[in-house]
């Protein structure tokens, strides 16, 4: 270990014995200061950093339990080493149940000194490791993956930081591709739930006489195939965030089970007799308007009401261009195989001045799919799919005529696939569905 490293604070109010430690550990190249009273070493603990503290115990004003108590009450991130006498052991004992690290009883070795010395200074490496961990996490944690330049999508993480505290249901709009699932796992990670799990179902991607066992679970016998019992997401998410994605597709059937859930924190599994009780936090998602569902009768209208105590409304990626770019060199940077690519000012423009139905999900597989098929470092217009290069010459074009040119391109690459085609574009297979059916395409 280079002692070089490590910062060491003498408290004791016997001058010969703090000026000898002082100068053995400063030749052993310890930084080394000193103090013969209590306040002082109090005072220069909270205006600098210490690794280690020797503390002695009996000290004029503030003795050296009271400095120990200070540090821990306001959690100054240095260990402490207690300097007794004989007569004071018990004492130094009590102060390492207040949380010292160790004591030394005098007179002492300078070799035994620093073999304690390096190992506190060793716990307080690790310890100083986790908080920074565990706050770069938090800050990770507060938007997930969130990359944005954009003045509305930094406006949405501030309503993210307030709605996160309270356990009232939110629903987040937006169109497909816009990052609806990374913002409900912010608002997760930002409450005080975080430590419990997030789990996701996309109520449009299981089919009807699926859904109700996948959400409530169900138990052995209950119906055909159900040869154990299985637990429901509800159960899964305990304690933690339920994120129900395109909420708009669940069946009326279980709506009214859904609010069931969500005013009474209970229900049953599929099958079973026993109510199970529940602690969960809902976020849903929908990329259509419930409100408009409701007044079809395709949604409950008292369960719209229960979930929608706060709303959050996702901008597309048309609307906030200023993201293209950085989000472009975020897919680039995320695959250390793409370090040397760059994309060029005219391939930015084209990409910048499309109007991505997809939204994010759409530009980064297009991001992708450049970049592995690429030939050259630099990625120039010609290299991206040709029919966004068309578009980007015949400007005079709508955008609703580019999209649909796009689509249709992309649809004839997938052989006619909607599946694919929709994987490819990064929007779900319904929202294709609904595009064919306005441009006219037959099944």
């Amino acid at each position: 270990m280079n002692p070089f490293n490590i910062r060491i604070l003498i408290a004791d109010d016997e001058k010969n014995l703090r000026m000898v430690l002082a100068k053995e550990l400063s030749d052993e190249g310890y930084e080394v200061r000193e103090t013969d009273n209590g306040s002082d070493a109090a005072g220069l603990l909270e205006k600098d950093e210490y690794d280690v503290l020797l503390l002695d115990l009996n000290m004029p004003g503030m003795d050296g339990m009271g400095v120990l108590k200070k540090i821990k009450s306001q959690e100054l991130p240095t260990e402490v080493i207690i300097l007794t006498g004989h007569g004071t052991v018990s004492t130094a004992v009590q102060a390492m149940k207040l949380g010292a690290y160790d004591y030394l009883t005098k007179p002492f070795k300078t070799e035994e000194l620093k073999a304690i010395v390096e190992k506190a200074y060793e716990k307080k490496k690790i310890l100083s490791e986790n908080l920074r961990l565990k706050t770069q996490i938090k800050r990770q944690s507060e938007t997930q993956g969130i990359v944005t330049e954009s003045h509305l999508m930094l406006e949405i993480l501030e309503t993210v930081k307030k709605v996160a505290v309270s356990d009232f249901p939110i629903v987040i709009y937006g169109e497909s591709g816009v990052g609806k699932e990374l913002v409900a796992r912010a608002i997760h990670d930002a409450s005080p739930r975080a430590d419990g799990p997030f789990i996701p179902l996309n109520c449009g991607a299981i089919p009807e006489t699926m859904i109700e066992s996948e959400l409530f679970g169900h138990e052995k016998g209950s119906f055909t195939g159900a040869h154990e019992r299985k637990l429901g997401l509800l159960e899964i998410a305990g304690n933690g965030t339920l994120f129900l994605d395109e909420i708009g597709e669940l069946p009326l059937s279980l709506q009214v089970k859904l609010l069931r859930v969500i005013e009474t924190s209970r229900f049953f599994r599929v099958g079973g007799v026993k109510e199970v009780r529940v602690s969960v936090k809902f976020i849903s998602a929908s990329n259509k308007d419930i409100k408009a569902e409701v007044e079809k009768g395709a949604f409950r209208a008292d369960l719209y009401y229960r979930i929608s105590a706060l709303t959050l409304h996702i901008p597309p990626l048309r609307e906030r261009r200023e993201d293209i770019p950085v989000l472009i060199e975020h897919f680039r940077s995320k695959n250390p195989a793409f370090k040397h690519k760059q994309f060029t000012k005219a391939a930015l423009n084209v990409l910048a001045g499309y109007s991505w139905p997809g939204n994010v999900r759409e530009l980064q597989n297009v991001v992708h799919r450049t970049l592995l098929l690429s030939h050259e470092d630099m990625i120039e217009e010609c290299d991206l799919p040709a029919d966004l290069v068309s578009c980007r010459k015949e400007g005079s074009r709508r955008l609703v005529d580019v999209e649909k040119e796009h689509i249709l391109t992309v649809l004839s690459e997938a052989d006619g696939h909607r599946g694919r085609a929709a994987e490819i574009l990064g929007i779900d297979p319904k929202t294709l569905y609904r595009k064919l059916q306005d441009y006219g395409v037959k099944e």
